[in-house]
């Protein structure tokens, strides 16, 4: 067997079945471009028969993401595999990933059907498949709850019409690594094919936290592409984290002797554009690209590190691209300067996208002594929420306090120059400050999420809002950042109204959508 593990990133289709995830055609491109330079061997780019806006995500990601072979969902049913296809036409390296379901709790509730009804419908939608492309995966859903010598029958099925990859899902999170492992064995003693001629992959969900835990095991007994998302986002408690994943495979190379061929300088980027686009926060605890990850606050820890870094630190900071010191900059810093350390940080801007940061820089140094890294991944990530603005933010006022009634008072401008200033009380000053634009935009919605955290330590630490807004059932995600935290709110639900105007008509139908 080949001691290469495939990545098989699906964040652009199941991480956004997480609640509230939803991303728009231009943030998926801008992500799947990020997944190409980390390297990854697969991007499963969406489900193109849930909706239009699938169809158009995959088809764009298709013709202008060259390198990684480019997945499409399908059910195992005629309509569902010949829009993939067509959503896959112009790919230079097209796969299409057929699932259905195989446990008896999904067959009977679910499917309304038998297992060999399934077992047709199964055959038939590979062969459909490869028509069009000779890499076909297939996926029986709920496999770690399935009969094993039904999975077995479903799966020599799947091989013989056609299928290049198995995909081997514990779609709820039920399995436990050993077990695992087990069904991986027995799946390759009475399938020769599997981990030959036929890759053996899994895809495994977080409900039980062990979803990284089976997916090692799984390589452990033969499993050689792993399935996941980029901070381990997804349905439920989420999927596989693959950055856990990348790194356990390359930290721990003497007892896996497996490897991938992820840059992992570019995991961290990676983590932070996720977490910026799906308005996810990364828990500071997070293994590998959380903010504590290579922070270390007892002093027994410190004095190992500052001696000799392995004492505390098995990987090297640098190796997933996080600056193992910051270069700290001011309101005396340069467009230069400021270049070369966005450069440094993974960001690439053209001289116009540097003039308008190097403004937002100015005006954040002015309130700032200090501009650490994560502010300017903070203010990075505001210019990327940008969206064409039907309404721009000019002033924001907000009275409150003990005894107080919070009023704000706000000045917008639209983009064809008018100004519009009016006032509000709220509950508080938030409230009052989202009241006041309320009545300006008059675009009625519902406030379903609301998040703030500090990117900064210290008194004059910059906050950073996300929040989410829903309007005839679909979310619009905001966020802005800035040192005002009242401010920084504003920020944010303007870029969540922005996106609500000038996007409603083209989001994602409400169909729902497939999950393995």
């Amino acid at each position: 067997m080949e001691d290469r593990v495939l990545i098989f990133d699906t964040t652009l289709r199941d991480g956004e079945q997480s609640a509230g995830a939803g991303m728009t055609v231009g943030e998926k491109i801008e992500i799947a471009k990020q997944l190409e330079r980390l390297n990854v061997d697969v991007i499963e780019a969406g489900f193109p028969v849930s909706s239009p806006g699938d169809f158009e995500a995959v088809q764009s990601i298709a013709r202008e993401v060259r390198k990684p072979i480019i997945a499409a969902l399908a059910h195992a049913n005629e309509t569902a595999v010949d829009r993939a296809g067509e959503a896959l036409r112009d790919a230079a390296h097209p796969r299409i990933h057929v699932f259905i379901s195989s446990s008896d709790q999904h067959i009977q509730h679910q499917l309304h059907k038998n297992r060999e009804e399934v077992v047709e419908m199964a055959a038939k939608a590979v062969a459909r498949a490869r028509e069009y492309t000779d890499d076909v995966e297939f996926s029986p859903m709920d496999s770690s709850r399935t009969d094993r010598e039904f999975l077995v029958h479903m799966v020599r099925a799947a091989v013989d019409a056609g299928a290049s990859t198995i995909n081997i899902p514990d779609t709820v999170g039920y399995a436990i690594p050993e077990e695992f492992a087990r069904l991986i064995t027995r799946l390759r003693e009475e399938i020769p094919e599997l981990g030959e001629s036929v890759r053996l992959s899994v895809h495994c969900h977080d409900d039980l936290g062990m979803s990284v835990a089976n997916s090692l095991a799984a390589v452990k007994a033969g499993a050689r592409q792993v399935e996941g998302c980029i901070n381990g986002i997804g349905e439920r408690a989420g999927n596989t984290a693959l950055e856990e994943v990348i790194m356990a495979l390359r930290i721990r190379d003497d007892y896996f002797g497996m490897e991938t061929g992820v840059d992992t300088k570019q995991l961290y980027n990676a983590s932070r554009l996720v977490s910026q686009v799906s308005g996810f926060p990364v828990q500071a605890n997070k293994a590998v690209v959380g903010r504590n990850a290579f922070r270390h606050a007892s002093g027994i820890h410190q004095d190992g590190v500052l001696k000799e870094r392995t004492t505390y630190e098995i990987i090297n900071p640098l190796d997933v691209g996080v600056p193992r010191s910051e270069l700290v900059l001011g309101k005396l810093s340069g467009r230069h300067g400021l270049r070369a350390r966005l450069e440094e940080l993974g960001y690439a801007l053209s001289a116009e996208e540097l003039d308008k940061v190097h403004e937002s820089f100015k005006e954040l140094a002015d309130k700032k002594r200090e501009v650490t890294d994560r502010d300017l991944i903070a203010l990075m990530g505001n210019e990327r929420a940008a969206v064409a603005e039907t309404y721009s933010l000019e002033h924001v006022q907000v009275t409150c306090g003990t005894g107080e009634i919070p009023t704000a008072t706000v000045r917008l401008s639209r983009a064809d120059g008018e100004s519009y200033t009016d006032a509000a009380t709220g509950t508080g000053p938030v409230d009052a400050v989202y009241q006041a634009i309320n009545r300006i935009v008059g675009s009625p919605n519902e406030l379903t999420e609301f998040s703030v955290n500090s990117v900064t330590e210290g008194i004059d630490a910059v906050g950073e809002v996300s929040i989410r807004i829903e309007q005839d059932g679909r979310p619009y995600i905001g966020r802005g950042a800035d040192t005002d935290i009242i401010v920084a709110c504003a920020r944010a639900y303007m870029n969540a109204l922005n996106r609500l105007l000038a996007m409603g008509d083209a989001a994602r139908s409400p169909e729902a959508a497939g999950a393995v």
